[in-house]
C-alpha cells in the first residue's frame, strides 16, 4: 500500500470507531436510565448488570448501527478531505479516482468483515448470556400460546394441544394426527404430557394410540409411555422473543431446513434473517462507495450539505429495508429478494454517483 493508502484507511477507520464509540455511550447511558427501575426491582447485581448485559450489548449495537456509521464517517472524513482540497492535489498529482477508490475499498472490506464475524457468530454466543439476564431481571422473553394450539410437525402430520406451561414443560390433552392420501393413518391422545429434560423425551400419561392400515385398525392403551417424537420440542408449544438472536450462521440454516420439513412456512421469517446476515456487510461496502462519490466534490454546503444528503440517503435505505422484509415475511416476496433489494438498488444509485463524481 502507498502512504496515500494508510492515510486513507486510518482516516476511515479512525473516525468510524470514534463515532460509534461516542454513540455506544450515549445509548448505554439511555438504556441505564430506561431500564433502572427494573434493575432494582428485580435486585439485579451489579456485576451481572455490566458483565451479562452491557458488555454482551456492545457487539449488538455496532452491527446494527455500523453501515450507518460507515456511510457517515466517510461523507466525514471525506468532506474535509475536499474542503481542504486535498482530492484535488491527489486528482492533479496523477491518481486516477478509481484508484483513490482502492483505500476506500479495503477498509469498507475490513468493517463488512466484522459485521459478518458480528452478527453470524459473535453476537448470536453473546445474545444467550444477555437474554437469559433479560429474561430475568428485565421482561419475560418466553410466553405460553394460546390454547387449543395446532402445528404440523412434518408434512401430513399434526400435533394439538389444549394448554402447555413453559415453566412445567407439561401440556393437557394432546394429539397427533398423521394422514396418508388425506385419510388418517395414525392418532395418538394423551391426557398429559410432559418434557424430560435428562432423557430429552417425551412422557405421554393416560395413552390411547389408533392405527389404521389395510389389515384394519388396532387401538392400544396404557397408563404411561415414554418416546421421542422427531421435530416436536417444548419450544415448538411455547413462544420466545426473537429467539433466532442464539443462533449463528449455521445453526440458523439448520432451523430453517427444519421448517421447510414441516411443511411450516414461519421459516420465511428466519430465512429473511439469515440473508439480512448476508445483505448487511454488502451494504456497507455499497454504502462507502455511494459517501465517496457524494462527498468527493468541494460545495458550497462544506460538510453540513453533505452530511445531510447522507443521513437521508440512509434513512431511504433504512426505511427500504424494512417494508421489503414486511413484504418477503409477510407476502409472497421471497425472502432473498428482500433482503437484498435496498443494496440492488443502492448499488445502482452507486454507480451512477460514481459516474458523476469529479475525476
Amino acid at each position: 500500500m502507498k502512504i496515500i493508502d494508510k492515510y486513507i484507511i486510518k482516516k476511515f477507520l479512525g473516525t468510524f470507531f470514534y463515532a460509534i464509540s461516542l454513540l455506544i455511550i450515549i445509548v448505554i447511558i439511555f438504556d441505564i436510565s430506561e431500564n433502572m427501575d427494573s434493575f432494582i426491582k428485580n435486585e439485579a447485581p451489579l456485576w451481572a448488570i455490566v458483565f451479562d448485559y452491557y458488555i454482551n450489548f456492545i457487539p449488538y449495537f455496532i452491527n446494527l448501527f455500523i453501515f450507518l456509521f460507515t456511510f457517515i464517517s466517510v461523507i466525514f472524513f471525506t468532506s474535509k478531505l475536499a474542503g481542504d482540497t486535498e482530492i484535488i492535489a491527489m486528482l492533479s498529482s496523477g491518481i486516477s479516482f478509481r484508484r483513490l477508490l482502492l483505500p476506500y475499498l479495503i477498509a469498507s472490506l475490513i468493517l463488512a468483515v466484522l459485521s459478518f464475524y458480528l452478527g453470524n457468530f459473535l453476537i448470536p454466543e453473546t445474545s444467550e448470556t444477555r437474554r437469559i439476564f433479560k429474561n430475568n431481571y428485565m421482561e419475560k422473553l418466553t410466553e405460553d400460546r394460546d390454547r387449543n394450539l395446532h402445528i404440523q410437525i412434518e408434512p401430513n402430520t399434526y400435533a394439538y394441544v389444549e394448554t402447555f406451561n413453559s415453566k412445567k414443560n407439561s401440556g393437557y390433552k394432546f394429539a397427533i394426527e398423521k394422514y396418508e392420501d388425506q385419510k388418517l393413518i395414525f392418532k395418538l391422545m394423551s391426557d398429559r404430557i410432559e418434557w424430560d429434560t435428562t432423557e430429552m423425551k417425551w412422557i405421554f400419561k393416560n395413552y390411547y394410540i389408533r392405527t389404521i392400515d389395510s389389515a384394519g385398525q388396532r387401538i392400544v392403551k396404557g397408563q404411561e409411555m415414554d418416546t421421542i417424537i422427531p421435530y416436536l420440542l417444548p419450544t415448538d408449544l411455547y413462544k420466545i422473543k426473537e429467539f433466532f438472536e442464539e443462533m449463528d450462521f449455521f445453526e440458523l440454516n439448520e432451523f430453517i431446513k427444519k421448517e421447510k420439513r414441516k411443511g411450516s412456512i414461519a421459516y420465511k421469517r428466519y430465512e429473511n434473517e439469515k440473508h439480512k446476515r448476508l445483505a448487511g456487510p454488502a451494504a456497507i461496502i455499497i454504502l462507502a462507495f455511494i459517501g465517496v462519490a457524494l462527498s468527493s466534490r468541494k460545495v458550497r454546503g462544506g460538510i453540513g450539505m453533505h452530511l445531510g444528503i447522507g443521513i437521508a440517503l440512509t434513512f431511504s435505505y433504512i426505511f427500504l429495508m424494512q417494508v421489503s422484509t414486511v413484504f418477503s415475511v409477510f407476502g409472497n416476496l421471497h425472502p432473498a429478494i428482500g433482503a437484498w433489494i435496498p443494496n440492488m438498488i443502492f448499488f445502482i444509485i452507486g454507480l451512477y454517483l460514481l459516474q458523476k463524481a469529479p475525476k
